[in-house]
């Protein structure tokens, strides 16, 4: 069988560490990791932006930028892009910094094996599928808000093009509700008197 192909945007300006890094990436006997690789934040942006990439793995310390900045300015322009965070140990706090902005993980350059490696970017790879799956169903929820123009006598609603439609059609398409119909007893007392005595229906 195949193995599947992970395609990685190594954004490192060290390159003893970037080789260190493809040569762990390269004995994991369960994934083939193409690996591509900017030494600036702006040249990783870049070829982020072009697409077909599955993972990065960012480091906070470049020529271009430095600290908790490099991972904002990452994740405001590729928010959907997964990323690992890369720190040495003086790093660490700006790295869990970074990682409550949003980056999927960190990882401490120093004492780095193949296992740990391959299971930071599997774990980001299927953490930001649960967000793009949970945010496609929020933006999928349909909610009615604002003022609905509504006939006084019908008590139908006039939507945004113009047409006037039965409530229970409009409600059903701009939310989640459905519909069971009934009649209160109000209305049966006024409609159908020969079927209401006394508060009841007969």
């Amino acid at each position: 069988m195949d193995k599947r192909q992970i395609n990685i945007l190594l954004i490192e300006d060290d390159p003893e560490d970037a080789e260190y890094l493809d040569e762990l990436l390269a004995g994991d006997e369960t994934l083939v990791f193409k690996t591509e690789r900017a030494m600036r934040l702006e040249s990783g942006l870049t070829r982020v932006l072009q697409g077909n990439l599955d993972v990065v793995l960012l480091d906070l310390g470049l020529p271009d930028s430095v600290g908790l900045d490099t991972f904002i300015r990452f994740h405001a322009a590729a928010p959907d892009v997964p990323v690992v965070v890369l720190t040495g140990l003086n790093d660490e706090q700006m790295a869990i910094l970074a990682v409550s902005k949003g980056a999927q993980d960190y990882l401490p350059k120093q004492g780095l094996d193949s296992r740990l490696l391959v299971r930071a970017i599997r774990y980001a790879l299927e953490r930001q599928k649960l967000l793009q799956e949970l945010k496609e169903a929020l933006t999928s929820v349909k909610t009615l808000r604002g003022l609905l123009p509504i006939c006084a006598h019908c008590k139908k609603i006039r939507d945004d093009k113009g047409y006037w439609n039965q409530i229970e059609s409009y409600i059903r398409t701009h939310s989640e509700a459905d519909f069971s119909h009934g009649i209160c007893p109000e209305c049966v007392k006024k409609d159908y008197p020969d079927l209401y005595q006394e508060g009841e229906f007969i």
